[in-house]
């Protein structure tokens, strides 16, 4: 059973995609919470229609503000931080949780194209998706049979795909971030605390949190990417698009502020990521 939260702001065809994949390929019993900033395309009320349980917030406020209010009402142990436009594998919450009692982690994050084992691969893959995500959103924009075609061009069968992953990579986890899919217990919550809601780089804000307090006092352990779990991020689709600004927009700092670019890139040192 897991808590799956996400928060949205219109984007109504990823979100029919998002919620077909999640429903299609989800095993165990979970609950999605939608964290709704001010959507005017019918997004709210498509996920609400669909069963999600449902926030509206009357601003538009940052990440990791939305992500706090989804873990006060979230009703499971399990929590799962998803990205709207994010495809989730077959199987992904079955496989997801053998390889955390396995490992005995109480976070983690989950392999995608944003995060591959090395900067080698990430690179590779990355340069693959936007080779195929650009052209065809400038020439047909984002309808769903185009949002579907990227990911069919990008992967051929993706249940094939992602399966050959989990038989080749199985329990491997190696030291990461991919902030699209972020998964934590109620447990390790209370050892690093609620997303910090000056921080909306709040993905390193949480590797670095959870590093800190594994160095320091090791009941938690080291902030990894599951290999073996693979999830599809479409990225940055509505980079260029205009949004209500964050209402909460003055209290956020970067990362470089609250931690030191010295010290955050020591404690990054080997993940292949920099502040």
């Amino acid at each position: 059973m897991i808590s799956i939260i996400t928060a949205i702001h219109n984007q109504l065809n990823m979100n029919k995609i998002f919620l077909h994949y999640l429903r299609k390929y989800t095993q165990n019993e979970y609950e999605l919470i939608i964290i709704d900033n001010v959507s005017n395309d019918g997004s709210p009320e498509f996920f609400e229609k669909n069963g999600a349980v449902l926030i509206r917030n009357k601003n538009n406020y940052s990440y990791p503000y939305c992500q706090n209010q989804g873990i006060k009402i979230a009703k499971y142990d399990k929590l799962l931080f998803l990205n709207n436009d994010v495809i989730v594998s077959k199987n992904w919450d079955k496989n997801l949780f053998q390889i955390t009692k396995n490992k005995k982690l109480e976070m983690c994050f989950v392999c995608t194209n944003d995060r591959l084992q090395t900067p080698e691969l990430t690179h590779k893959i990355s340069n693959k998706w936007k080779a195929i995500k650009n052209p065809l959103n400038f020439l047909f924009g984002q309808k769903r049979n185009i949002l579907l075609l990227m990911h069919k061009i990008m992967y051929g069968n993706w249940e094939s795909y992602t399966q050959k992953r989990y038989e080749l990579y199985g329990n491997d986890i190696f030291e990461g971030i991919s902030g699209s899919s972020v998964f934590l217990t109620k447990k390790a919550v209370e050892k690093i605390g609620l997303w910090d809601e000056k921080i909306q780089a709040a993905d390193f804000d949480i590797f670095l949190r959870c590093k800190k307090r594994h160095l320091e006092k090791n009941d938690i352990n080291l902030p990894v990417v599951v290999s073996g779990v693979y999830f599809h991020h479409y990225q940055r689709l509505t980079v260029k698009k205009k949004y209500p600004p964050f209402t909460d927009a003055s209290n956020i700092i970067s990362i470089k502020e609250k931690w030191t670019e010295k010290y955050a890139g020591k404690l990054l040192q080997g993940t292949g990521n920099s502040v």
